[in-house]
């Protein structure tokens, strides 16, 4: 095998990846679902080079005024900006991420070096390498248009940052993918990853907190963690340029170096992790032989009343998979902690803001259901999703689609249903209990917006599936078309509902805003009826497009 690997160049390695790339991405054009997902891809890059353009030109505009002030060292004010847009966009964003699997090439004779420039190629397609790439080099046009002569070093300079970036990115992906393989570190990985996610919330309120406070205390802030991070690859990169401002090359070269440094320590850690993979690791959660219990008795499944057998069994299993899932859990807790952080506003020396429930408390139940709704959109945009192989079961199994169909929209009403509640709860007690036409008001909203994310959920699932992996890092729970459609249907639903509450406030009356939701649900229930009476046929035409998205390797 080292032989056959030794015989091709890596170059040839490297262009038949590219070639394999191409042809699988021409392949798709000849189905319809290949057309639609080139278009989402065209509209969304069509987004992100606007925004990194208009990053872009801001990015220059600053690093330009602040070397004409004379303050070069403010550079870093607009370097870790870009850092952490770097590294924090891809996990944020996974729907707009498609980084293939570069470990599916292992099974191919390529060589290490082969696999290892393949990952960072991978992630210099990224759209937040893209980005920051555009920012960056707006911050070079800034500092030449400045100062000329410093092309050549502040090039190099923030070519490195933008190596370290690149390398840093992909060694968090391949150390939490490995971190994620098993199950125990899964869970914990994905509680510490939605608590990061609800700290961030806590920005506002803490800027507004300290900004009340002395300005003294600021500063005294403001110097303590100035010289912190100048040590770190934002600052050094800055502190590299501003010396060569100030001519002290030696000082710049140091802090050149040490930013080098940086991404050889980085680069080594994605070696060994790189390393691993291409030597064959495979963690397995196969659990270790057991005795089996003494007690094997036959344990009967769910009984739902009104529903058959299976829609019980399929939306037992939804329950259990969700109830086994730390992070899915923790993910349904968001507008509780939504709530608390816009109530934080209100409480604090700053009420008088003006935010918007400070004012309004009224809306605060509206917004709540509203904000429920749309955390569960990852779920019911993708209802095959987390079966994966599993898909070949269903068919095999004497149940219609229909029924298992169901049985999912089932466990999203329930989930959604709860959440509503607890949600009914944290607004009356932090905001003051809710009108009671409010409520039903609400309530309303919630039938009618409720069946049609459904609705298009279940087409989106059979027309646009894509399998979930919960041990992958970093890249796409949904395909683009399902990412837009479902994008179109919140801004329609939310729309709506924003524009019949306007109406009943202006009114004063919210049984007007009840009575045009009841007749809206009436139509948005006859239309998922329909779609789901469909759901046999649609299974079996989009039969074989299903089984090959969500049981491919």
């Amino acid at each position: 095998m080292s032989e056959a690997i030794l015989d091709v160049h890596p170059r040839g390695q490297l262009l038949a990846i590219a070639w394999l790339r191409w042809r699988l991405f021409v392949n798709a054009l000849r189905t319809t679902r290949g057309k639609l997902e080139l278009v989402s891809r065209i509209v969304v890059s069509f987004a992100f080079a606007i925004g990194g353009l208009g990053g872009a030109f801001g990015m220059g505009t600053a690093a330009f005024f602040f070397l004409s002030e004379g303050k070069p060292e403010m550079l870093a004010v607009l370097l870790w900006p870009v850092f952490f847009f770097w590294q924090v966009f891809p996990i944020m964003a996974t729907a707009f991420t498609n980084n293939p699997d570069s470990s599916d090439l292992l099974r191919f004779p390529l060589s290490y070096g082969s696999y290892f420039l393949v990952r960072l190629a991978y992630g210099a397609f990224d759209p937040a390498t893209a980005l920051g790439s555009l920012w960056s080099f707006g911050i070079l046009l800034g500092v030449v248009f400045a100062k000329p002569e410093l092309l050549p070093w502040a090039l190099l300079v923030l070519l490195t940052f933008a190596a370290f970036n690149l390398l840093f990115m992909q060694m968090i992906f391949a150390w939490v993918e490995r971190w994620l393989a098993q199950r125990r570190t899964r869970e914990i990985m994905g509680i510490l990853f939605v608590l990061l996610m609800l700290s961030f919330q806590l920005i506002g309120p803490l800027a507004g907190h300290f900004g009340k406070r002395a300005r003294p205390d600021v500063q005294r802030y403001v110097e303590l963690l100035a010289p912190m991070q100048g040590i770190l690859p934002p600052g050094l990169a800055a502190d590299a340029i501003a010396q060569a401002v100030y001519s002290r090359f030696k000082v710049g070269f140091s802090s050149l170096a040490l930013l080098g440094a940086f991404v050889l320590v980085i680069g080594y850690y994605l070696h060994v992790r790189l390393l691993a993979q291409y030597r064959g690791e495979n963690l397995s959660e196969v659990a270790a032989a057991s005795i089996l219990p003494k007690d094997r008795s036959l344990r009967l499944g769910w009984n739902l009343p009104g529903f058959a057998t299976p829609v019980a069994a399929v939306f037992e299993k939804e329950i259990r998979y969700l109830l086994r899932s730390g992070p899915m859990l923790l993910t349904l807790i968001m507008p509780i902690f939504v709530l608390v952080i816009f109530r934080l506003g209100p409480m604090n020396p700053a009420r008088h803001s003006g935010a918007f429930l400070a004012r309004t408390p009224d809306m605060a139940f509206p917004a709540a259901v509203g904000y429920t709704l749309l955390m569960l959109t990852n779920l019911a945009y993708n209802n095959f999703g987390g079966d994966a192989g599993g898909i070949q079961f269903f068919y095999a199994s004497p149940v219609s689609f229909r029924e298992i169909v169901l049985a999912k929209n089932l466990t999203h009403a329930s989930i959604l249903a709860v959440e509503t509640v607890v949600a009914w709860i944290a607004v009356s007690y932090l905001y003051g209990r809710p009108a009671f036409a409010v409520t039903i008001a609400s309530l309303a909203g919630l039938l009618f917006a409720a069946p049609v994310n459904f609705s298009a959920g279940n087409l989106l699932s059979i027309y646009s599936p894509k399998k979930l992996d919960y041990s992958s890092f970093g890249r796409q729970r949904a395909s683009q078309m399902t990412v837009l459609i479902s994008l179109g249907v919140q801004i329609f639903v939310v729309g709506v509902g924003v524009g019949v509450f306007w109406m009943a406030r202006h009114y004063g009356n919210f049984w007007i805003a009840t009575l045009i939701l009841l007749v809206l649900a009436g139509i948005s229930l006859s239309a998922y009826r329909m779609i789901l009476n469909r759901m046999d046929g649609l299974a079996l035409e989009r039969r074989e497009t299903l089984v090959a998205e969500l049981c491919r390797a």
